[in-house]
């Protein structure tokens, strides 16, 4: 729970009629302030899904107590740093968020698909300014809270919460002139006895997708979990669990650049049982109401949701939440794997929070020295496990970081 300042009112999160009283200092262009810290922190109103919200403004996650709802970690520390203020630019004015995205979401009749986006190629490119596949999946997680941990959250998600939130935190974000809620399709939690009425939800939403304009086809963003990649009769289908009745077709060649891009996901996705295979791609609608993937990004979570990259990611992953810890999973973003960022980000010791970092094995020296580099640079505490070289040492402690 939050505490804030609105005019001369002090009011929490939880308050009742919170969103009648942002309601009038939204209209009133009242900012409010969290009392987090002293002096309290300033912030903005924002009108998502008809609701009104408090929102941190741009670049100020780190300046909030690690305790409270709006912090997060340096930017440095994830990917979020290359992309905060190019790919992704914040108005407190307007309360929207203008992304910039790498991809397309158009088709030119003739042109092949894509890379999966996120690839990691041997040329020397910045995509820095524009957000791929998976860097706008790692911010629609991020914004949506979902790598964030907390013992209270136990047991609490499910596709349903997923998707709400997802959806939520696409609301006030806008890409290439368009909502992004508008061109987002994320399934909803199958139900057998509402079958038809969920099937006619979803042909509303994708038909939008399905008229091409001016020689171009339009395209849409699915975020859905992946149940299968299976062989069709032209090719190969993801089938997402949620949506059993409707498959998303791809060609051989993008299923088979997708296999060697993402090997390492679907490779953990085939071990780790509990684990769930996330995957955003942008997609076209035929006349004949059947959706084509065009490119696709995938990600690793684990079975409370919360993103990985590596089984040391999950033994952390999981020791800090057995040990009922709070936690920030850092998102790579753009950022290739080639670049160290933190593991995790403990926000429940003393007196700052803790990045807990990971050497994995087989590193070469210049990640290790770019590793060095960013643990002298952060002004967090720190801690690192070099994996393969030793036991995972003692998580630090809560309150008594060191």
């Amino acid at each position: 729970m939050s505490n804030y300042r609105i005019g001369e009112q002090h009011v929490s999160s939880d308050e009742p009629g919170l969103n009648d009283l942002l309601a009038e200092a939204h209209a009133k262009k009242t900012r409010p302030a969290c009392l987090c810290r002293n002096p309290a922190i300033e912030m903005y109103i924002a009108k998502v899904a008809g609701k009104f919200i408090i929102k941190r403004m741009p670049n100020s996650g780190s300046d909030h107590a690690p305790a409270c709802d709006s912090y997060e970690p340096p930017p440095e520390l994830s990917g979020l740093g290359q992309v905060m203020g190019s790919a992704i630019q914040e108005n407190p004015d307007d309360g929207l968020t203008a992304l910039k995205f790498g991809f397309s979401l158009t088709k030119v009749a003739g042109r092949s698909a894509p890379i999966p986006s996120g690839a990691e190629t041997d040329s020397v490119k910045t995509d820095g300014n524009k957000l791929t596949l998976r860097g706008t999946l790692h911010y629609l997680w991020e914004e949506a809270g979902f790598n964030r941990w907390a013992p209270g959250m136990s047991g609490k998600r499910s596709w349903y919460v997923i998707r709400k939130y997802l959806l939520q935190a696409a609301e006030d974000k806008t890409a290439k002139g368009s909502s992004l809620a508008d061109i987002l399709y994320i399934p909803e939690s199958f139900n057998a006895e509402r079958k038809h009425e969920i099937s006619q939800r979803r042909i509303a939403h994708m038909i939008k997708a399905a008229s091409p304009l001016k020689g171009t086809r339009q395209l849409m963003i699915v975020i859905g979990e992946v149940k299968e990649l299976a062989p069709s009769r032209y090719g190969y289908k993801i089938i997402f669990k949620q949506l059993p009745d409707c498959h998303f077709m791809m060609n051989e060649d993008l299923h088979k650049r997708l296999c060697k891009r993402f090997d390492v996901e679907l490779g953990l996705w085939d071990a780790l049982e509990n684990s769930h295979l996330m995957a955003i791609g942008t997609f076209s609608v035929g006349s004949t109401g059947i959706a084509t993937l065009e490119e696709m990004a995938l990600m690793s979570v684990t079975e409370n949701w919360i993103p990985f990259e590596s089984t040391f990611d999950t033994i952390v992953i999981e020791a800090m939440s057995k040990a009922q810890r709070r936690f920030m999973k850092g998102m790579r973003y753009n950022l290739p794997s080639t670049r160290p960022l933190a593991c995790v980000v403990a926000s429940d010791t003393q007196p700052e929070p803790t990045a807990m970092y990971i050497l994995p094995p087989g590193a070469t020296e210049d990640y290790a020295n770019a590793l060095t580099s960013l643990k002298e640079e952060s002004k967090l505490l720190h801690w690192t496990w070099l994996a393969g070289e030793a036991e995972m040492p003692a998580l630090p402690a809560p309150g008594n970081a060191k």
